[in-house]
């Protein structure tokens, strides 16, 4: 297969479609995080069907002091790169094609949900990233698009966006792709030295460390359900001196659906002690809320959460998080 490189939407309306098209929406320097994206777009779009990734920086979505001029772009790269991934077109429009009377001055609003974590540490983001989804959903005409779930906040924006306003596509979610020692693929990890990599760390680490006491305490919460365990049994096993089966009988007793709070504070130690290495971590925020806005969800709280991290390594900005399901049911 040969992907072919195009610059306008005209080019692109004159192809002749068969099957459904997929979109990934990229803003360029594809590594496997964004073939992995590709990849599933090919499966979903069959062997009729056709896969556009668009290569565009937008200008919009970068604030004051951000790194719109230091961002990489590296297109022939790309396209080689969404060649082998199973793409049929890479969409490159200059910012006169996506904006052609310069910076549009009806543009879409995040509200609400996008002045919390990424929108308040980089106002305006939401706004500048949703007006340019949307603009490329018109010039591309997708059945389906695709998005990393690294990016959880922009990808519910993105969900509630084309629910609100009606758009005709459905937006699928790809699971983070790590590299092997956790840290999540993102183009702005070619930035880190080798030490800041190593303090970089600390953010998977954390989620996985928050990860792993959730399961815990899901574990438990299932073994109270399959084996009723009460404060009495408890005291006759100490009484009989099986101290450790007591231990297990008071704690299962006891269980309940997981404890967000304890999740935080398994993950912030990790954070914590990240912040006293050479070079810190530096904090932005750390976070565990309810996907549907973004809120913090409280400890009584049951269904599908996200443990979302944001830090600065250096010079380097940094975000992830991790997806999990509290009150599982049996």
């Amino acid at each position: 297969m040969t992907t072919i490189l195009l610059r306008t939407a005209g080019e692109l309306h004159a192809r002749t479609r068969g099957g459904r098209r997929a979109v990934v929406m990229t803003m360029g320097a594809l590594h496997e995080g964004h073939a992995t994206l590709v990849r599933t777009a090919r499966e979903l779009a069959g062997p009729d069907g056709e896969v556009v990734v668009t290569v565009f920086v937008n200008p919009l979505q970068f604030g004051a002091g951000e790194d719109l001029d230091r961002y990489p772009r590296t297109l022939d790269a790309d396209v080689k790169i969404a060649e082998q991934s199973g793409a049929d077109v890479v969409f490159a429009p200059a910012v006169d094609e996506v904006y052609p009377g310069g910076e549009p001055q009806v543009r879409i609003t995040a509200g609400p949900m996008g002045e919390r974590l990424e929108g308040s540490s980089r106002p305006g983001h939401f706004d500048g990233m949703l007006t340019v989804v949307a603009k490329l959903l018109h010039l591309t005409r997708p059945d389906v698009a695709l998005f990393g779930q690294k990016d959880a906040q922009q990808l519910a924006l993105i969900r509630r966006m084309v629910r609100d306003l009606n758009f005709g596509v459905e937006i699928v979610a790809v699971p983070t792709v790590r590299e092997d020692d956790g840290l999540a693929l993102s183009s702005r990890n070619r930035y880190l030295s080798a030490k800041e990599r190593r303090t970089a760390l600390a953010l998977s680490q954390a989620l996985f460390a928050g990860g792993d006491r959730h399961a815990a305490q899901e574990a438990l919460r299932a073994r109270a359900r399959e084996v009723p365990a009460t404060q009495a049994r408890a005291e006759a096993l100490s009484a009989i001196g099986e101290s450790r089966a007591a231990a297990d009988a008071h704690a299962v007793a006891k269980a309940t659906p997981g404890n967000p709070a304890a999740v935080r504070a398994a993950a912030r130690m990790v954070l914590d002690d990240a912040a006293r290495l050479d070079p810190p971590l530096q904090l932005d925020y750390l976070a565990l809320v309810d996907p549907s806005d973004f809120t913090e969800i409280e400890d009584d709280f049951t269904g599908e959460a996200v443990l979302a991290v944001a830090a600065r390594v250096g010079t380097t900005r940094l975000i992830d998080n991790l997806p999990l399901t509290f009150g599982a049911a049996s």
